[in-house]
């Protein structure tokens, strides 16, 4: 049975799509741009997955409904979302690019055990620009963040690995080393 596009070919709500952050992406391809029941069910496919997913798992997601989905129709979907800028393409240290509905500016720290990803504030980013240019006179015109390290967990536990890169826990420890 093939997947009926989404009405109205945006994102699903936060209770169905389970985006724990409660953003919202924006229109699913730019104005002027086909929209086509393959770039929905591609785009669909990754609202499902919860984002940070490859080509290959993207692929797998709509075999489960769809077993003759080209690989090559999910690339070419992917591309197409990608300029539209309604999903963002990252490139998380090493191995294939992630896609992620695009809620804005994406910056990354990525746990180089587990694949963990933690989106890095915004604000932070913000205030390292603004030390650019106040300090350097340098202005930025397109700032990508990625840090690798070590998760919480996996300092704790190590040999752990996870089969799919997941969202880290975001939360603040104060700086006493106490984590709380």
């Amino acid at each position: 049975m093939t997947e009926l596009p989404h009405p109205a070919l945006r994102p699903l709500p936060r209770d169905e799509r389970g985006d724990p952050s409660g953003k919202r992406g924006g229109e699913m391809l730019a104005p002027g741009m086909r929209r086509t029941a393959q770039r929905t069910m591609v785009y669909n496919a990754i609202v499902r997955l919860g984002g940070h997913c490859t080509a290959d798992e993207i692929t797998a997601e709509l075999h489960k409904t769809s077993p003759r989905f080209p690989r090559s129709t999910v690339y070419r979907s992917l591309e197409a979302l990608t300029a539209s800028g309604s999903v963002y393409a990252a490139h998380l240290g090493d191995g294939p690019t992630h896609y992620e509905l695009a809620t804005g500016d994406h910056h990354h720290a990525v746990c180089q055990l587990c694949g963990g990803v933690l989106h890095i504030e915004e604000a932070l980013v913000s205030e390292l620009e603004r030390h650019l240019e106040d300090r350097h006179r340098f202005k930025p015109v397109h700032t990508e963040v990625l840090v690798v390290g070590v998760c919480e967990t996996c300092s704790r536990t190590p040999g752990r690995k996870s089969a799919r890169r997941h969202t880290l826990e975001h939360v603040h420890h104060s700086g006493d080393g106490s984590g709380s």
